[in-house]
């Protein structure tokens, strides 16, 4: 067990808990030390298989960890001190614990002996973590540490949560003298037995599901988080029923972006065509979504609809389905498969595919602008051709959300971001525990100026690793998003939107990167190839407009009412945004633009 060089001292709590990860295959941990997990430190030090990376935030430590299991479906673990560390990991396993992310968390605690008394950062950091952390417990000794360890593991990756372990600080250095195992504690109980699994349902409920599917002509599927690694066979099945693979945000990457199936994304950062299949369609096939912009998918009653997900307890929580097939999304289609008939009549899929083509020439239009500051479409544009072949692109919280959806993902790509919490500034720490993950493929962090602002620390940890993440910043001194939803979303003017400017290829030097800035849309190929093309770590600032539409062909008529509301507020920035969303081909692809065309052209 484990690697602590012969001759050292007896094995300690610590030891033995980082030990047993190593056992399990968990062999990386992101965190800072601290006074009240110090004795947990000197564990990693005589433990060097353990790789340990010094992150600047302890939020950005679980973040990593998300990374890390998003693009390989592993835990790595994450350390803090107590207290404020604790604290700080909080919002990255909340992270975890929302997007189905393994995580293993350990924290420190008080001395044993004083928890409760009101001593240095005394808080109780197992009940802290417990809502998120499916499993958080209190490692009571060294004869506790293995049992606790292995129940942590097997809950992170059976249930795909975050785990937790709270360590005293005089707890973590205790070793096996000083404990007494109970009766109950039997010697040699434990194992490390894989549990791999695969869920499907009986063949009477796909029969029913496909009695369902094979009835309707115009079949549209959603595909979210669970149907990621299924996109060979889901591609399959769209073929039979002919039905265009709308992805959820969470689900990018579930087939490629130039599937000859896919109509791209879905909600307000979605794609017309999209939006188009939801809407006329008569059959719905979700798989693997519970994504909170179910507004858009069809009307209750309009469309029969199967669900496949492994979590039972989301069937039929965003719709109404008739047939519900609970198991691993792979496994379910593949069986699902032959018992679906082929359509014959191709044209809704057939609809689907032009509108969706429109759609990208109306991007590669806006893209060829030459205009100051630079359109967001035009970096999606040219860093989709630069992206290396496999790939991996991690996104972020803001109107970058949205640019992140317009990304072309080719085969052997992957992405993801935070899709249900949301929390700005993660793309960066998330690709960090991607390229420890996976040091041979390249990874791009895809990033806005405001979630940039949060986590400027983290260029440090890939100037001290030599990570070579490459990070896109799209700069536009303001939260861009919030500007939008204020006005698309409550009718008001926005406030308190407007970022000091901030030099990030300046910081990025600083922090020993190489870096790039891009302000004139003629420079966007020549800086992403030679970025892209830079050993190590790299930075590329590009400067672009912040009233640029994110959603304006996806709007619904209700947001670009509201948007007509604000701007008769007295919108400081209504001609610009105006301008933006009346662009003829957009119009020509937007509804709600068009119902709405005369109220919002007044303060063209």
């Amino acid at each position: 067990m484990g690697d602590k060089p012969t001759g050292s001292a007896a094995r300690t709590t610590s030891d033995l808990i980082v030990e047993r990860l190593l056992d399990w295959g968990i062999d990386t941990c992101f965190g800072i030390c601290g006074d009240q997990i110090n004795g947990f430190f000197e564990a990693l030090r005589t433990h060097p298989r353990m790789r340990f990376v010094h992150v600047r935030h302890e939020e950005n430590a679980a973040l990593a960890c998300v990374g890390y299991a998003k693009f390989t479906g592993r835990p790595a673990a994450c350390v803090a001190t107590a207290g404020p560390g604790a604290v700080h990991l909080l919002n990255g396993l909340y992270d975890a614990r929302i997007d189905g992310a393994p995580v293993i968390a350990i924290t420190g605690l008080s001395y044993h002996d004083t928890i409760g008394a009101h001593f240095l950062q005394d808080l109780p950091s197992d009940r802290l973590l417990e809502h998120a952390c499916l499993f958080s417990e209190r490692v009571m000794g060294p004869a506790h540490a293995v049992t606790a360890t292995d129940l942590a593991v097997r809950s992170a990756l059976m249930n795909r949560t975050p785990s937790h372990l709270a360590v005293p600080i005089d707890v973590q250095s205790f070793i096996l003298d000083q404990d007494t195992a109970s009766p109950k504690n039997v010697p040699g109980h434990l194992s490390l037995a894989p549990q791999p699994f695969t869920v499907v349902p009986d063949e009477e409920q796909l029969r029913a599901a496909a009695d369902i599917l094979n009835s309707c002509e115009r079949v549209a599927i959603c595909a979210g988080a669970g149907a990621r690694g299924a996109g060979e066979v889901l591609e399959r099945v769209a073929e039979v029923l002919g039905a265009p693979i709308v992805k959820a945000g969470l689900g990018k990457d579930c087939v490629p972006d130039d599937s000859p199936y896919t109509t791209g994304g879905m909600g307000l950062i979605g794609t017309r065509a999209s939006h188009e299949a939801f809407e006329t369609c008569d059959g719905f096939l979700i798989v693997g979504s519970s994504t909170p912009y179910y507004e858009f998918w069809p009307k209750p009653g309009r469309a029969r609809g199967v669900q496949i997900d492994l979590n039972a307890d989301r069937i039929g929580m965003r719709y109404p389905v008739e047939a519900g097939l609970v198991g691993h999304a792979r496994g379910v289609l593949e069986r699902l498969l032959p018992l679906l008939e082929r359509k014959t009549d191709r044209s809704f899929l057939e609809t689907a595919q032009e509108t969706y083509r429109r759609w990208w020439d109306l991007i590669g239009e806006q893209a060829a602008s030459s205009g100051t500051p630079m359109r967001p479409q035009v970096v999606t544009w040219e860093l989709s051709k630069a992206l290396p072949d496999r790939a991996i692109v991690t996104g972020d919280a803001g109107t970058v959300t949205a640019w992140g959806g317009r990304l072309r993902l080719r085969k052997g790509m992957q992405y993801s971001f935070s899709g249900t919490l949301c929390t700005m500034g993660s793309a960066l720490p998330y690709a960090i525990g991607a390229q420890c993950a996976h040091p041979d493929r390249p990874v791009v962090a895809f990033t806005g100026d405001g979630s940039m602002s949060m986590g400027m620390g983290e260029l440090a940890t890939l100037a001290q690793y030599d990570l070579p993440v490459k990070v896109v910043v799209l700069r536009n001194d303001a939260l861009a998003l919030e500007v939008w939803e204020q006005t698309a979303l409550l009718g008001n003017p926005q406030t308190g939107c407007e970022l000091h400017p901030v030099d990030f290829a300046a910081v990025a030097r600083a922090c020993g990167l190489r870096a790039f800035r891009i302000d004139d849309p003629a420079q966007a190929a020549e800086v992403f190839a030679e970025a892209m093309a830079t050993d190590g770590p790299c930075l590329v600032e590009a400067v672009t407009d912040p009233y640029e539409a994110p959603f304006g062909e996806s709007l619904q008529p209700s947001h670009a009412q509201h948007i007509a509301q604000a701007f008769d507020r007295g919108e400081p920035a209504a001609r610009k945004m105006a301008r933006n969303l009346l662009e003829d081909d957009r119009v020509a692809l937007s509804p709600a633009l068009q119902q709405h065309y005369d109220d919002l052209a007044r303060h063209r």
